[in-house]
């Protein structure tokens, strides 16, 4: 079985549902399963709903008629009939949304979110599965919350691996179509939880993994996996072929290409993953497998914007020694800030850190018991792999220079514009 997962871009409007129809149709459909992220920014118009809920009750019934508007435009287009039974789905899933928020009386914002933001992967799916019929494909539709069972860390849930194998071992079969969603899963109360931002690529490797797959397909907007995002950096390289243990750094350090939890599964089982262009399907796009080379014969440039340079000292000139880092870092973990970058002198502690669940304050006033705090914010983290001095200088430009750190590979460099 092949797994395909379709990520919003692909999906973002009826013209680009009609290009996955194109896409199944051109590289073949049988015995696969298709994983769909949530159409567009979907995602982030459900945040807003989830912020509404909490900040701005005024305005929340408009926010969820912006989501609830830009998915019947997109229905409006593929299907002119509206007898067809979509509407009548579509209809039922805003019901579920309005009835969920008339009726939750959890305070518990993680958990709402989860609650709510999941509806974009369960609409998505949906309108794809009922336009896929229409064109001539049959599939099954499946909600991944059945099948990917996980525990109650809202927003950045951990998988149940036993109990997921088992339900998509028993729920799935070969010779067939499936659609599911990616994302999203279920706690044991059967709860709705997600993978993380942009974890339907880690759905589609769970599936993969869970399945014995014959190969996992993220179909991009982009070629392939690059050295560089095109966002941000011009004369990008298609890296064609790298190996497991390279695409997990790349993606360890941040490249957006690929989910950093994806790769180990893949590896583990030796599947091989493609990074295809949705606008060209034939191309050869990226093969991440074992056996491609282990280093790009380029350097590789990710960057992370929006991100938080601490620097602490103790209040007293004493040495910051190893018990007062895993203090540190046990404060950070159970606040959820992702430490991207750690520099250490004897009286000073510097980290690069994404506060992705704003709790920087909270954490800032605990550390101000023990120790003098400074920050800059809205800094962006350069990492570049397989560095030279043409690439660094590339970087830096006319950039301020707040923290570099090298080794044999890397150069990370914490800049601020």
């Amino acid at each position: 079985m092949r797994v395909f997962k379709f990520g919003g871009a692909s999906v973002r409007d009826a013209e680009n549902v009609k290009n996955v129809c194109h896409v199944l149709k051109t590289v073949g459909y049988e015995d696969s399963l298709i994983i769909a992220s949530a159409m567009g920014k979907t995602t982030n118009a459900l945040e807003v709903v989830v912020h509404n809920y909490f900040q701005n009750r005024f305005d929340l019934a408009e926010s969820v008629d912006v989501v609830k508007e830009y998915h019947y435009n997109i229905v409006r287009d593929l299907f002119p009939n509206e007898d067809h039974d979509i509407y009548a789905s579509l209809k039922g899933l805003f019901e579920d949304i309005t009835y969920f928020l008339l009726n939750n009386k959890s305070p518990n914002y993680n958990f709402v979110y989860d609650q709510i933001v999941s509806y974009g992967e369960i609409i998505s799916t949906t309108i794809l599965h009922y336009y896929l019929i229409e064109s001539g494909i049959e599939n099954n539709w499946l909600d991944s919350r059945n099948l990917v069972k996980t525990d109650t860390t809202y927003r950045d849930a951990n998988v149940n691996w036993d109990i997921t194998i088992q339900n998509i071992k028993e729920q799935i079969c070969t010779k067939q179509l499936f659609v599911v969603q990616g994302f999203i899963g279920s706690d044991y109360n059967g709860f709705s939880t997600t993978l993380g931002r942009e974890g339907s690529d880690y759905s589609a490797a769970i599936f993969a993994y869970a399945l014995d797959a014959e190969s996992v397909t993220i179909w991009k907007d982009v070629p392939g996996v690059l050295n560089a995002d095109p966002r941000y950096f011009e004369d990008t390289t298609l890296l064609q072929h790298i190996s497991y243990a390279e695409a997990i750094e790349l993606a360890f350090y941040g490249a957006s290409v690929i989910h950093p939890k994806t790769l180990q599964p893949l590896r583990q089982k030796e599947i091989p993953l493609y990074v295809k262009s949705f606008l060209n399907p034939l191309l050869e796009g990226t093969n991440v497998s074992k056996g491609a080379p282990l280093t790009p014969h380029v350097p590789c440039f990710i960057v992370k914007k929006n991100q938080l340079l601490i620097s602490l000292s103790s209040k007293d000139f004493s040495f910051i020694m190893e018990q007062n880092i895993s203090d540190i870092f046990k404060l950070f973990g159970e606040y959820n800030i992702k430490v991207n970058v750690i520099q250490n002198s004897a009286i000073s502690f510097s980290v690069c850190v994404e506060d992705k669940f704003n709790h920087f304050e909270d954490v800032r006033l605990l550390l101000t018991d023990k120790f003098k705090v400074s920050y800059n914010e809205n800094v962006s983290l350069y990492t570049i792999r397989h560095f030279d001095e043409d690439s660094a200088q590339k970087i830096l430009g006319d950039k301020t220079l707040l923290l570099k750190q090298v080794n044999r590979e890397t150069m990370q460099i914490v800049t601020k514009e």
